[in-house]
């Protein structure tokens, strides 16, 4: 019998397929705004679809206002 672990990890790999469109929206967002990168970008997109969708998940709504508020000298920093 396998062990269960006591937490769930601090990150989960997702594989994603997006339209054409919606990708190259991105690329060109993230090359416009260095201090963003594809995994805060969509961090900050899914948790700001959740927290407006009514999530009341303290660590959603703590990842939302991260995105919103994240300073220019985290750029580099492990995402927390």
């Amino acid at each position: 019998m396998s062990q269960i672990p006591d937490h769930a990890p601090a990150y989960v790999s997702v594989v994603n397929e997006f339209p054409q469109d919606l990708y190259e929206a991105m690329t060109g967002f993230i090359a416009a705004h260095p201090q963003w990168d594809q995994y805060r970008l969509m961090q900050s997109a899914l948790a700001g679809f959740l927290f407006q969708q009514g999530c009341q998940e303290r660590a959603v709504a703590q990842h939302y206002l991260n995105g919103l508020f994240r300073r220019e000298s985290n750029v580099g920093t492990p995402p927390r």
